[in-house]
């Protein structure tokens, strides 16, 4: 698979080097970039931009540039990852939250990031202004007045007609049947990793991992992670949270060590807490 910069910046500093003071020199940066073929150049005008940004500032050291990962930036590697990592289930009380919004339809950009960060809380739309997540998650609604200060944001808890009634609701606010053959896929292709992995070490070891927790994290934005009752029979995203968080975990140390071998500096594993 191609790699992007912007979303490499990203793993690479919520892996491993925002566990190393979240910073790194430009030329450190340019050597991990080799590993996935992506030109200096190409990393100077990435990190400028970014800069630019305000994903990090930069400092000299001699005629080095360092890049530090802003206090924001930080905050969004956090949350990431503990979406990223979450069970692919959680226990549920048979309830709902209902969120119900309404924005100026001139205002057209703050409706589209509204739906894109209700579909990343875990609420999936059962009408274009009615979305729905299983449980009491009416912190996580609330917490959206403050970021949309314009919207009319309305939150309900509330309960359906029974099981069946609870499954129809859920296959009306998420495509299952899609999301079930992505996970397909992502299983049958990582599949054999669960014994290779150990071989991995050096680069090749980086790589891989990289490319597995590029490939599984978009599943959080689609994946509300339902309850086993809401799910279908056989559900595939079961098998596919084992083999990336296996992986993830079992390429971590070859993976960690080549970093700290280009960076001259340790490279510890995310501290209790914040997953392998």
């Amino acid at each position: 698979m191609s790699f992007t910069p912007r979303a490499l910046i990203l793993d690479l500093f919520g892996d491993y080097l925002r566990y190393v003071d979240s910073e790194i020199r430009l030329g450190h940066l340019t050597t991990l970039f080799e590993a996935f073929e992506i030109a200096p150049a190409t990393v100077r005008v990435t990190m400028s931009r970014l800069r630019r940004e305000g994903w990090f500032t930069s400092r000299r050291l001699g005629r080095e540039t360092v890049y530090t990962l802003s206090p924001h930036m930080l905050e969004v590697l956090d949350e990431g990852r503990r979406r990223i990592f979450a069970p692919a289930s959680s226990p549920w009380d048979k309830s709902w939250t209902m969120v119900i919004y309404q924005l100026s339809e001139a205002d057209r950009q703050g409706r589209e990031q509204l739906r894109k960060e209700l579909a990343w809380q875990g609420f999936g739309p059962l009408t274009t202004s009615t979305w729905l997540a299983p449980g009491d998650r009416r912190v996580d609604a609330h917490a959206l007045t403050s970021e949309f200060p314009t919207a009319q944001i309305d939150v309900l808890r509330c309960t359906s007609d029974g099981l069946d009634h609870d499954r129809e609701l859920a296959g009306r606010c998420w495509d299952l049947t899609t999301l079930a053959a992505e996970y397909e896929a992502f299983t049958v292709e990582n599949r054999h990793l669960v014994q290779t992995a150990g071989t991995l070490v050096g680069s090749d070891a980086l790589v891989e991992r990289t490319r597995v927790i590029t490939t599984f994290r978009h599943f959080p934005f689609k994946d509300p992670r339902l309850p086993q009752d809401l799910r279908p029979e056989a559900w595939p995203g079961v098998e596919a949270h084992e083999i990336f968080h296996g992986v993830h975990a079992s390429l971590g140390l070859p993976a960690r060590a080549y970093v700290a071998g280009v960076v001259g500096r340790d490279v510890p594993a995310p501290p209790n807490g914040q997953y392998e």
